[in-house]
């Protein structure tokens, strides 16, 4: 499938077989294409939790309000972010770039980010905006569905997953095989409320 046939049909489904299971071959490129998403100084804050054990899915779902998706999509992974990914040896996200870049761009790190508390939060949950949207037409090229989700609690869920200090959980995201398709795109703001040229 084509990238911008996997733009088009990808929406979020609720509805999933049970009983399918990935093989750890399609697992394994789905995470290896979202290794691949672009993220602010390539520190890849993304730190993604793959719930496997069917007991904490039962708990999962009874803090997203019963949505069935969380126990009978194939994949349930909790997206969460190291907010202070940028502090842990900056040199590793860098380690195969050329020496010149790496002398400009690792002593940009600390100032950019130090002592601003909200820019390292905004750009780890950017990072994790990026990689659900890398995940998700990866899943649909795959040929699976796939649908985000923030309709739960957050508390609960951090807590059931153990969520450590510094991290923050920015979404949890089903991948599986649907058996029903979603409504018709409920609908579209205008183009023109939508790209706004030079200034507001």
């Amino acid at each position: 499938m084509n990238t911008f046939d996997a733009i088009r049909e990808r929406r979020s489904i609720k509805h999933y077989d049970p009983t399918h299971q990935f093989t750890k071959q399609e697992f394994d490129q789905l995470i290896d294409l979202a290794m691949l998403s672009p993220s602010s100084f390539n520190i890849q804050h993304w730190r993604l939790v793959n719930v496997t054990d069917k007991a904490l899915r039962t708990k999962l779902r009874e803090a997203a309000f019963d949505q069935a998706q969380v126990t009978d999509g194939s994949l349930l992974l909790a997206i969460t972010v190291d907010i202070k990914a940028w502090d842990k040896d900056p040199m590793r996200y860098w380690v195969n770039a050329p020496k010149a870049a790496q002398d400009i761009v690792i002593p940009w790190i600390t100032p950019f980010y130090s002592g601003n508390e909200q820019l390292q939060r905004d750009e780890a949950m950017r990072s994790a905006g990026i990689i659900l949207q890398t995940m998700m037409l990866s899943a649909k090229a795959m040929g699976y569905d796939s649908c985000p989700m923030v309709g739960f609690d957050f508390n609960k869920v951090s807590e059931l997953i153990k969520l450590p200090s510094g991290y923050a959980l920015a979404a949890m995201l089903v991948v599986g095989k649907a058996t029903q398709p979603a409504w018709p795109k409920p609908g579209f703001i205008e183009k023109s409320e939508m790209v706004i040229e030079n200034h507001f």
